[in-house]
């Protein structure tokens, strides 16, 4: 009696017909496989011979090539070599002093070739309402009280110190010392003060500087802020606390000596801001 095998035997027609089956299937996928690769080279190169057009980017600059940016002990040098050479110019030069909250008014400085000087600033006291002069003479230090409409009264000046002297500070329009004592601090190394290059500001011609008080104990013995010269000492711009100054026009020769706008009275002179009105 025979028996069901489940596995019957394997014939030798069937295992030939099994290895032609894998060798077509192996065949496929070395195809399959050769043109895969294919694609990813021929993408490659595309990529390569595209980037071949493009221009290569430029190289770095050298320390030497880069532009050099003054440190802040020659930032202090050349600030102070301008000021050494504002302090020998013998000009008359007009500026715009633009205060927050207020219209531009006309500063006009006068350095006389005797060493005296004048500053007639526009809206100078009363709060604005008035124009007025400060000058210093071999004679004293004097503010006058020009006619303008907020003032229409004759003009006249008051002598207020000796010439080596100050002006108090209710009196005191500030903007004169950019162009006097402040000189001096700028010089003095000794001076606690940071210098360092500044961006120009805007319509200022030469290099400007910025100027930081570096003491927290001492009164700043100038104003803090960004001052611009040109090489030959003319200040061409400042923006401090007071206001921001710019030049208007070429400086033009002073005269031999300073002449006061008015005569000098016995008055007093006016103060900076307006006195409150009794109510």
């Amino acid at each position: 009696m025979r028996t069901f095998n489940p596995y019957p035997p394997a014939t030798p027609r069937g295992g030939a017909r099994f290895g032609r089956t894998l060798l077509r299937t192996l065949r496929t996928l070395r195809t399959l496989l050769l043109a895969t690769a294919t694609a990813a080279a021929a993408a490659a190169l595309t990529l390569t011979l595209a980037g071949c057009d493009q221009p290569a980017p430029p190289p770095e600059p050298t320390p030497a090539e880069r532009p050099a940016v003054p440190g802040a002990d020659e930032a202090r040098d050349q600030l102070a070599a301008r000021v050494a050479a504002a302090g020998d110019r013998r000009v008359t030069a007009q500026y715009l002093l633009a205060t927050a909250g207020a219209a531009d008014r006309w500063v006009t400085v006068t350095e006389a070739a005797d060493g005296g000087w004048r500053v007639d600033v526009a809206g100078g006291a009363l709060s604005g309402n008035a124009d007025i002069s400060v000058a210093r003479t071999a004679d004293g230090l004097f503010q006058c009280a020009l006619q303008s409409a907020g003032r229409p009264d004759p003009p006249v000046c008051v002598r207020v110190a000796d010439p080596d002297g100050v002006l108090p500070a209710p009196l005191d329009p500030e903007v004169e010392h950019v162009f006097t004592d402040w000189r001096q601090a700028l010089l003095d190394r000794a001076e606690p003060l940071a210098v360092g290059a500044s961006r120009p500001l805007p319509g200022a011609a030469g290099s400007c500087y910025s100027v930081d008080s570096t003491s927290a104990a001492l009164a700043p013995p100038v104003a803090e802020g960004i001052y611009c010269y040109e090489p030959d000492g003319t200040l061409t711009a400042a923006r401090l606390k007071l206001g921001s100054l710019r030049l208007v026009g070429a400086p033009a020769a002073a005269p031999a000596t300073v002449t006061l706008p008015a005569p000098v009275v016995a008055a007093d002179p006016l103060p900076i801001t307006a006195p409150t009105l009794p109510t």
